[in-house]
């Protein structure tokens, strides 16, 4: 993909963590972080969500949470307890 390919590509989507005292229990990304937070306090405990970029590209996004995924991992042995695979 070329360099004008990609400044076309549409930038809505973000990188966010979920924390449950305090503890970061999930990594994920979403283009509706207000719908995303509704959603997961109606499925998985947690209280607090920070969304922890700008908007990129989803191809973008899904590079930098799956580089914090490792990362976590790496730091603490394991994965938050959320992210599955």
């Amino acid at each position: 993909m070329g360099v004008r390919e990609i400044a076309k590509q549409k930038r809505d989507t973000v990188v966010y963590e979920l924390y449950n005292k305090g503890r970061k229990v999930y990594i994920g990304i979403t283009d509706d972080p207000d719908g995303r937070r509704h959603e997961r306090k109606q499925n998985r405990t947690f209280d607090h969500m920070r969304t922890v970029t700008g908007k990129r590209t989803a191809e973008s996004a899904r590079k930098e949470e799956q580089g914090r995924i490792e990362t976590y991992q790496k730091r603490t042995g394991k994965r938050p307890e959320y992210n599955k695979t």
